[in-house]
Order: structure tokens, then C-alpha cells, then sequence
């Protein structure tokens, strides 16, 4: 949202040359739980409420806070307080941790 205007055209051209702008040690972080197994996502997951999940299924579709807020009816706050209750129950820092996570938990229940 806050990139100034150099920091965007260096991604440009990170991206350009195939590399990743994900942050390094948010992505280690997002592995090891994805190796751990089902049973600390499972506990993890088992600790959310039923609004948290739901917003949590939200952010791996990629929606903005207002999106959510909109959806669900809720102020756009309101929102962002489940946001940081779900981070920290999930053991997470950053919502893109949490949409991968919510994401990859979703396609592995498909199959």
C-alpha cells in the first residue's frame, strides 16, 4: 500500500528477473509449519473462532480488510481486530503468512 516509487520499479525489475519479493524468513516460517503435519495445524486451527476462520478463508481469497468488513457485514475495525487475534493464535506475524497458510490447509483438505 506504502511503496514509495523507487522500491516499486526495483520490485519491477526483481520480478522481471524471476526473483521473489516474498520476505525470506516469512517464507522459512510458512514452510516449517507446512512440514510440521496436520496436527499443529489442526490444534492451531481448532483454536479460532468461527468468525476468525471465516476471515481467515477470506484473506487466502485475497480480500482487503474492507473487503471482509463489507462482506461480513462488519466494520472495516472490527475486522482488522480479528485479523490480529488469528495472527496470533496462528502464530504468525503477517496476514500473507496466514493466506498461505489458509490456502494450503484448503487445498489439501480438497484431496
Amino acid at each position: 500500500k506504502q511503496v514509495r516509487g523507487n522500491e516499486l520499479i526495483d520490485g519491477i525489475r526483481r520480478v522481471a528477473r524471476g526473483e521473489s519479493l516474498l520476505d525470506p524468513a516469512a517464507t522459512t516460517r510458512v514452510l516449517e509449519r507446512l512440514r510440521r503435519g496436520a496436527t499443529d495445524e489442526d490444534e492451531r486451527v481448532a483454536s479460532l473462532t468461527g468468525q476468525e476462520s471465516r476471515i481467515l478463508e477470506l484473506l487466502a481469497e485475497g480480500l482487503t480488510n474492507r473487503q471482509i468488513a463489507d462482506r461480513m457485514h462488519l466494520a472495516e475495525k472490527t475486522v482488522k481486530n480479528y485479523v490480529s487475534n488469528l495472527l496470533a493464535k496462528l502464530g504468525m506475524s503477517r496476514r500473507t503468512e496466514a493466506a498461505v497458510y489458509a490456502a494450503r490447509l484448503a487445498d489439501r483438505r480438497k484431496h
